[in-house]
């Protein structure tokens, strides 16, 4: 179940809130989100890591067909590196976007989460932006809704609510992008960490990056762990595959601390580095390259 890899920090700007790692194929390079530091970075093997962004709210990060699409505080946008965001949506609701995920028909996925300290009510929504630039309520119920993730058949939408411990699965209609009839997937014991970020490899096998956990968790389709790789930080909170074959997976943490009450028993953030860097591991195992969000706006985006 333990595997052993060996992981390369490919950058360390001392993220606060690493998240939303991205492979763009056609620039050969990574993009990631420090959510609470309000930046957006970037690294390639060329020309090594460095911030592309400053001062943006940014939390979700998307492809677009030109530029990309990030979700926030205020709403959905489209954004240019240097330039400033343009909205393209709002849901009408006054919690936050977080992680985002486009489809094969460049649908856009996200969902909201609660604010409040404490907060129990399951009060958060998710959503469904489609190319057409009109927002659905595709279920609510959830507290902190995080990563997002498809089956390669194409069958199944995973999504992760990291308060409730729970990564859900659902049926998905590739034809109109609905989705329905919820189900936990995996229930992640109190004893381990907070299921965050969430991508789906070529095989069908879910990864989760797990806060507070110091691990990356691959279950199979049935929802067993297959096997668990340590990291030396805390705080992992996000992954995707890239490179040349998507076999190296990226994984973002976070240095900044938020006690909270669904932290793991026996929890000591003192203990050792609770993380900030990016890490990257080469694998056997491919994932799925990420789609672009298709918006027919006018004006089109740029």
């Amino acid at each position: 179940m333990n595997a052993s890899v060996e992981w390369t920090i490919l950058a360390d700007f001392a993220d606060q809130c690493g998240e939303g790692p991205l492979w763009v194929e056609r620039e050969k390079t990574l993009y990631w989100v420090d959510n609470i530091g309000r930046r957006i970075l970037r690294w390639d093997a060329d020309r090594g890591p460095r911030i592309v962004q400053e001062d943006i709210d940014v939390f979700g990060l998307a492809l677009a067909a030109k530029g990309f699409v990030i979700t926030n505080q205020t709403g959905i946008w489209r954004w240019q590196p240097g330039g400033a965001p343009v909205r393209v949506a709002e849901t009408g609701d006054p919690l936050p976007l977080n992680d985002c995920f486009v489809d094969q028909a460049g649908r856009l996925f996200t969902g909201a989460y609660v604010t409040a300290p404490g907060e129990k009510r399951p009060l958060a929504r998710q959503y469904r932006l489609d190319p057409d630039g009109r927002v659905h309520v595709v279920d609510e119920g959830v507290r902190l809704s995080n990563g997002i993730g498809l089956s390669p058949d194409r069958h199944t939408l995973y999504w992760t609510d990291s308060l409730a411990r729970a990564i859900y699965a659902y049926d998905y209609a590739e034809k109109t992008g609905a989705i329905r009839n919820r189900r936990i997937f995996v229930q992640v014991p109190g004893n381990e960490g907070l299921p965050d970020g969430l991508t789906v490899d070529a095989e069908g096998f879910v990864w989760s990056a797990q806060w507070f956990g110091s691990r990356v968790v691959r279950y199979d389709p049935a929802g067993t762990v297959e096997r668990v790789l340590a990291l030396p930080c805390l705080q992992p909170s996000s992954l995707c595959f890239g490179g040349p074959d998507y076999s190296r997976l990226f994984v973002t943490s976070a240095g900044v601390l938020e006690e909270i009450e669904e932290m793991p028993l026996g929890y000591a953030p003192g203990a050792r580095y609770r993380g900030g860097a990016l890490y990257a591991a080469d694998l056997d195992i491919q994932g799925q390259p990420p789609f672009p969000c298709q918006l027919n706006l006018v004006p089109p985006l740029p």
